[in-house]
């Protein structure tokens, strides 16, 4: 199993946000091999501290999570951008989560975030604590 990472759970960690330390735990209690992030993910947390002037925070992301792990980024195709393009009018979503949403469906990927707006779609999304529940139900 997969888990595809929304931007907004990184940087609930990265940023030190509300819930923080579930995703911490998260982080810590899945093999770096269950993760994959998209592009556009990476791109919007380099944009996004690079505007809160904390270039400092995208490097160490990019040292620690990329570079040492190796957790797989996914880009999507001109065939999957078209797709995107469809899946925001049919499923109501923005251009983001069209993004990931093609992403996970497209690769059969779980995905994780804290962004409700894929309750309403076919894929599955879960919280960072629905993921560590599962697996203390596991244990």
């Amino acid at each position: 199993m997969i888990y595809l990472v929304d931007s907004n759970v990184w940087l609930e960690l990265l940023l030190e946000q509300e819930r923080a330390e579930e995703v911490r735990q998260f982080l810590q209690a899945v093999r770096t091999d269950e993760f994959a992030l998209t592009e556009f993910t990476l791109y919007s947390i380099g944009i996004i501290t690079s505007r809160l002037n904390k270039k400092d925070v995208f490097a160490a992301f990019l040292s620690d999570v990329l570079e040492e792990t190796g957790i797989k980024r996914i880009s999507l195709s001109l065939t999957d951008l078209m797709e995107l393009l469809s899946a925001m009018q049919e499923q109501d979503l923005d251009f983001d989560d069209a993004y990931q949403y093609v992403a996970a469906k497209n690769n059969d990927l779980i995905l994780v975030s804290f962004d409700r707006d894929f309750d309403k779609t076919d894929i599955i999304r879960k919280t960072p604590a629905m993921v560590l529940a599962e697996r203390a139900d596991c244990n």
